[in-house]
């Protein structure tokens, strides 16, 4: 403890403390994720048989709104304070986790994960920006790296959990949250760092939020409904057209506001834009496999829930342990060389499938290699492109850095799930599912190797005491000198 004049003496911060309550809050807000991939069907058996397009919107209401909201909470926390943020985050997410759990329709799950939504985007910025708060600069690259990692972790345990959990009931996917969310908010008011605010300038743009949110909304649902509509079909042009004008409108808003959602001179940073391009193009092929691989299990395959989230669990499980070797890859050949391969062994992953598979069920020599072959892509890419794109930007902007690619994250997420269930359709004979399955994956095998194409161009990070690019106003320019991070 440090004496300072006549005042009390300040007790450090326990950085133990500090991250176990972070990476506890991650986690639970990631695995959520992908829990419910393996708890979908029988969300519809229980839900009056719901559709799977219906249920699709279980996913992606979720993941929009998270998307939408992603910055402007990044924003208002770098504003009113980051700690903050992250406890509302997570007493929203805990809230919605509850109301979840009691959910009697569709509709209603809908809205549920909507709250969920909500608080997991004042959440996930806002734990990246105080974790960074609390070490060094020469470390964070690493421990974003870590933060990745709970993510990889998440998405290992996420499917096993939740068969484990679906066979007493799905609504115990979202009852588990609960007590975790609890005690990590009691917690992190005794821990979390006081980090400096920075309310100069206006507020979010929440009409830009608006605009975005209604426009993936949109276009997700044209390519749901496109297999049902019809391609040519006015409601799925209209779709179309509605999500194009308001993107439109919203890159215009983003130019004009003073604080808006996506800050152009962000994207002008080469290496922040080219990671988030990437990770958007990622995410869409690792959303659509998640969902997939789950669907095909259960429903051509046969397998339970727990069992689906035990075959599932060996792709993931190859992610925590490279997220070191990615790192010293990363630092001897650059980012962009080590994220590009990645992408490509993922879409070699995903392309064993449609080559192999067939309705009988065949595990270790046809589905097995996908996920082993897909896990080390994934565990090449993903903590390596976040961690390129975390640490372009200087301090003072992180969180909302951190929003704006997870924000491409979920949109990737959303159009995964659209493209999948506008792919499949409706089969009505195994043979048709078969079929519909195998151009789903041929189709997110081709985004991975786009993703791959795309992330040749991040570059390496600046030498010490060199800019990447220009500094530009409010995004490149040196950080201000602030109070910094006091004791909580």
């Amino acid at each position: 403890m440090v004496e300072t004049g006549n005042r009390k003496p300040v007790r450090p911060v326990p950085k133990v403390a500090v991250l176990a309550t972070i990476f506890v809050a991650v986690f639970v807000s990631n695995v959520d994720l992908f829990v419910v991939n393996v708890a979908l069907p029988d969300i519809g058996r229980d839900l009056s048989g719901a559709s799977l397009g219906a249920l699709s919107w279980v996913l992606n209401a979720y993941a929009i709104v998270f998307a939408a909201l992603l910055v402007v909470a990044g924003r208002l926390a770098d504003r009113h304070g980051q700690r903050i943020g992250f406890q509302l985050g997570l007493a929203l997410f805990t809230v919605g986790s509850a109301m979840c759990a009691v959910a009697g329709s569709v509709g209603w799950l809908v809205a549920a994960r909507c709250i969920q939504a909500v608080g997991a985007a004042a959440l996930l910025p806002t734990s990246l920006a105080l974790m960074l708060a609390v070490t060094e600069p020469a470390r964070r690259a690493g421990m974003v790296r870590a933060w990745s990692a709970v993510g990889g972790v998440a998405a290992a345990l996420g499917p096993v959990l939740g068969g484990v959990l679906v066979q007493a009931s799905w609504r115990w996917v979202f009852i588990i949250n609960v007590p975790i969310g609890v005690v990590a908010l009691a917690l992190g008011a005794r821990v979390l760092p006081k980090v400096a605010s920075d309310r100069s300038g206006a507020g979010p743009d929440l009409l830009g939020a608006v605009m975005v949110t209604v426009s993936i909304g949109a276009l997700s649902l044209g390519l749901v409904r496109s297999n049902e509509w019809g391609w040519g079909d006015p409601r799925t042009l209209g779709c179309f057209a509605v999500a194009l004008l308001l993107l439109a409108g919203f890159l215009r808003q983003s130019r004009r506001h003073p604080a808006p959602i996506v800050e152009m001179a962000i994207l002008r940073n080469s290496r922040f834009s080219m990671a988030s391009a990437s990770m958007l193009l990622f995410t869409l092929a690792f959303a659509g496999v998640t969902l997939s691989s789950a669907l095909w299990c259960q429903d051509v395959w046969g397998y339970s829930a727990l069992r689906t989230g035990l075959a599932l669990a060996p792709g993931p499980l190859m992610v925590p342990a490279l997220v070191v070797v990615s790192g010293s890859l990363a630092r001897r050949f650059g980012p962009g060389p080590v994220s590009a391969v990645g992408n490509l062994l993922f879409g070699v992953g995903i392309l064993w499938w449609p080559l192999t598979v067939s309705a009988t069920p065949h595990y270790a020599t046809a589905m097995l290699p996908g996920f082993l072959i897909g896990g080390v892509g994934v565990g090449l890419c993903l903590p390596t492109l976040t961690a390129a794109g975390a640490t372009a930007l200087p301090p003072q902007r992180l969180a909302t850095g951190a929003g704006v690619i997870t924000m491409a994250r979920q949109i990737g997420a959303v159009l995964g799930v659209a493209v999948l269930v506008g792919v499949l359709g409706t089969p009505h004979s195994l043979g048709g599912a078969v079929h519909a399955y195998r151009n789903g994956w041929y189709v997110l095998s081709a985004v991975s190797v786009l993703a791959a194409v795309v992330a040749l161009a991040v570059g390496r990070p600046p030498a010490a005491g060199a800019a990447a690019d220009p500094p530009r106003p409010e995004t490149d320019a040196a950080p201000r000198v602030g109070p910094g991070v006091r004791g909580a």
